[in-house]
């Protein structure tokens, strides 16, 4: 077996071998099955590529084997998820663009006025067909963008929870899927930081669009907005450290210059998360931060899809 499904088959034999698979353990003493994949991956990670060149293909790794992605050589148009992650340097707000490359079929989450021209500027120098834009909690920071956005794209539906009683054309709640092309997120309640906190899971291709409900080595704060640090430590750990640990999370806020993280690591190196419940609750009860900049303009002005006078 010869070019990049042989070297897929190889990795795979690979995993199964390190990890003791093949003699019927699924963990081996000796190595995890997530360890082996590493390993494995160290080996045949140099070959992939060589073969999916020499063949016209290109390679996602996104922390686990991702399948090879197939480059047409008539269109131009490479086959594989649309991924755009994009700054709100003013709010330190992430807003994230994914599309289906072959129906152009496109969501936006978690779009910021300020950067509404961007974000139309872009969804229109892809050829994109914007159907979504997603709010995954009623911000207190920033004023969305979802409501000028509808404006000016046409055919576009804001989405939010049902439970954050915010206005949107369409609410979402635990179970309920987003579709665009092939693709489909699938919509988790993360409530805590507020009670409509919804995080987006596209579990094709391993990644968790997190909102507030867990940040790079951190979580949205408890203290404003139906807060309850006990229902954020449960709902984290139960809807989103609960994913394989390759996963990787994608929150709505870094301050930090990190742009995504695993949950593997956020097990491992959060050093609120990774506290018992109790000592958790005890954490984000004595945080003292101060409000939010925004949060007198932002709240009322996300109830209503950020359309309002910004001039009030």
């Amino acid at each position: 077996m010869s070019g990049t499904r042989g070297v897929l088959v190889s990795l795979q034999r690979c995993v199964f071998v390190i990890s003791g698979q093949g003699q019927g353990l699924f963990r081996s003493k000796r190595m995890s099955t997530e360890s082996a994949v590493k390993r494995c991956l160290r080996t045949y990670s140099s070959a992939m590529y060589r073969s999916a060149y020499s063949r016209g293909e290109s390679v996602s790794v996104l922390g686990s084997v991702n399948r090879a992605a197939k480059m047409s050589t008539v269109s131009g148009k490479e086959t594989g998820l649309l991924f755009r992650q994009l700054l709100d340097y003013k709010s330190y707000t992430y807003t994230y663009l994914l599309a289906d490359p072959v129906s152009r079929i496109a969501v936006l989450i978690d779009p910021v006025i300020d950067m509404v021209d961007r974000d139309v500027a872009l969804v229109r120098d892809l050829g994109l067909d914007l159907k979504y834009a997603v709010n995954t909690h009623v911000h207190a920071d920033h004023i969305t963008g979802t409501g000028e956005i509808k404006k000016r794209v046409a055919g576009c539906k804001s989405l939010i929870s049902k439970v954050s009683t915010a206005k949107a054309d369409v609410h979402i709640s635990e179970g309920d899927v987003i579709k665009f092309g092939p693709y489909q997120l699938d919509c988790y309640s993360t409530p805590g930081h507020t009670d409509g906190c919804m995080s987006l899971v596209l579990r094709s291709e391993g990644l968790v669009f997190t909102g507030d409900a867990v940040l790079i080595r951190g979580c949205g704060r408890t203290d404003f907005q139906q807060g309850d640090a006990g229902k954020l430590y449960d709902s984290v750990h139960t809807k989103i450290l609960s994913l394989p640990r390759f996963f990787k999370l994608y929150p709505a806020h870094d301050y930090t210059g990190q742009t995504s993280s695993t949950v593997g690591e956020e097990l491992q190196h959060n050093q609120r998360l990774t506290r018992t419940r109790d000592e958790f609750i005890k954490i984000m009860h004595n945080l003292n931060l101060p409000y939010p900049k925004q949060i007198d303009k932002a709240l009322p002005a996300n109830m209503v899809c950020g359309v309002f006078d910004a001039s009030q």
